[in-house]
């Protein structure tokens, strides 16, 4: 076996086990948590939580995550694979809201308590599928589209008029199209003058929202701002603003706060990011499920606060929210 081949399968293993996992006794419940990839900074950064959040609260877990955020029927394979390992709760950042009902299904019927990361179930579809979600954990994405929207017309004023994009998520999922319709909503309540000229579907790809972005200043001359449904989507926007020439003429907005959408932001390149703390989410997800296995119902959502993160805010260093910024 070369080393190359070692190195692949030592990381493997410690994905598995779970960073940073107590040792437990044979009786002790062991949490499964599938989360989408970790190549995106933002499940990095969830996954810290989770580690932080199973240290503090003694319990062990095995992680799994597939290649890429698009790779539904993977996650479903992977699913179906950790259940014979029968965790004591299935923790899921589900692609879709559909792809992994049936093994959520039957984590249910095998007794496992069902948690949502990131809000990306539908709980009505998910209740007509015979899963029951025992609660939803993330941010509210609704409500972090009309924060992108509000900072943008505190920024232009709600008398600007011009074009602007919305890039979406992946088609059909549920994350993207709340944030999506939470900034389109508000935007046409508090500045009527700014005009949506394309809401297209990013994929939560980089490369993708570049081209995408390209095209759409290409045909509206008048484009003021860009909304993107993830910082990742919103770098590539970045990229082909500052190509075309038009930096700083025309505001970038992501959603996530990670890791490179920060160092963006220190930069002057990327203007905003409407940031989710992923980190709290998973940290607060071990606690909760804890308790639920303990017997004491949750909420049927838990949001934790998010934060518009600009030059400003991350060089003034006040806002009490940084702290869990990772």
């Amino acid at each position: 076996m070369t080393r190359r081949m070692l190195a692949a399968c030592a990381a493997a293993a410690l994905l598995a086990f779970g960073h940073g996992a107590p040792a437990r006794a044979a009786d002790a419940p062991v949490y499964g948590v599938l989360l989408k990839t970790l190549s995106n900074p933002f499940w990095g950064a969830m996954e810290k939580g989770i580690r932080d959040g199973a240290k503090e609260a003694g319990v062990e877990y095995f992680m799994q995550a597939v290649e890429s955020d698009q790779a539904a029927e993977p996650q479903l394979n992977t699913c179906n694979t950790m259940l014979e390992r029968k965790p004591a709760v299935m923790i899921t950042a589900a692609i879709n809201s559909t792809i992994l009902l049936p093994c959520l299904k039957r984590a249910n019927e095998m007794g496992m308590p069902v948690v949502d990361l990131d809000a990306n179930l539908d709980h009505a579809i998910a209740a007509k599928a015979g899963v029951k979600i025992a609660f939803t954990i993330g941010s509210d994405n609704v409500a972090a589209g009309k924060q992108g929207a509000n900072w943008l017309v505190q920024k232009l004023g709600a008398g600007a008029k011009g074009s602007v994009l919305v890039i979406e998520g992946l088609a059909g999922n549920i994350t993207g199209q709340k944030r999506a319709s939470g900034f389109r909503d508000e935007l046409a309540k508090a500045a009527p003058g700014l005009k949506i000229a394309a809401s297209l579907p990013g994929d939560w790809d980089r490369q993708k929202a570049a081209n995408i972005a390209n095209d759409i200043m290409t045909r509206n001359p008048d484009l003021v701002a860009i909304f993107c449904a993830n910082d990742t989507m919103a770098l590539g926007a970045v990229e082909s603003v500052f190509a075309a020439g038009k930096g700083g003429k025309i505001t970038i907005i992501g959603v996530d706060g990670n890791s490179d959408a920060v160092k963006s932001i220190k930069a002057g390149r990327l203007d905003a990011s409407v940031a989710q703390l992923p980190y709290l989410v998973g940290k607060e997800a071990v606690e909760k499920a804890k308790e639920v296995l303990a017997g004491k119902q949750q909420s049927e959502y838990t949001y934790v606060p998010t934060l518009v993160l600009t030059k400003q805010v991350l060089t003034e260093n006040k806002d009490p929210l940084l702290q869990y910024m990772r």
